[in-house]
């Protein structure tokens, strides 16, 4: 959890139940050839959920993101404002932060390079919901041959 002191280091943990959760409706849609609900967000091939879970909630200041990619591909990272519910299926899109953490990694490259202002803006709102919440929930999106088994991604606050 805390390498060095006064930190907080809180891992992105996938949310594999959520995620198939949110596939079937999808699947369902098609199947009975139904609309989304207006301004429902339905998971893509490419996206899954994760979780974060707050150990500490308060005193928290965002210090840096820690996204390790194995291979090259691009990530996108959306928090949702979406609070615990057994179904997070019906997610609807305006409740996905403003602004997205984007990270890539080119072929050969050895560092992860992001946006680093959107990526601050994104790790200070994060800090401020910790107060409020005990979980957050965010939408990850894999592209450009990026696979969920290739990241390992945590979010480090100053305790």
């Amino acid at each position: 959890m805390a390498g060095e002191a006064g930190l907080l280091a809180l891992p992105f943990t996938p949310e594999a139940q959520l995620t198939r959760c949110m596939r079937l409706r999808f699947q369902s849609l098609q199947q009975k050839r139904l609309r989304p609900q207006p301004g429902e967000k339905l998971l893509q091939p490419n996206e899954q959920l994760y979780r974060v879970d707050f150990t500490r909630q308060h005193d928290l200041r965002f210090l840096r993101w820690d996204v390790q990619l194995e291979g090259p591909g691009k990530l996108t990272l959306t928090g949702t404002s979406q609070h615990w519910t057994p179904d997070l299926t019906h997610l609807m899109n305006r409740q996905l932060l403003e602004p997205a953490g984007i990270f890539w990694k080119q072929a050969g490259a050895k560092e992860v390079q992001c946006n680093e202002a959107e990526a601050q803006e994104l790790g200070e709102r994060i800090a401020e919901l910790a107060q409020v919440r005990k979980v957050m929930y965010f939408l990850l999106a894999f592209t450009e041959g990026l696979e969920p088994a290739q990241l390992r991604a945590s979010i480090v606050f100053k305790a």
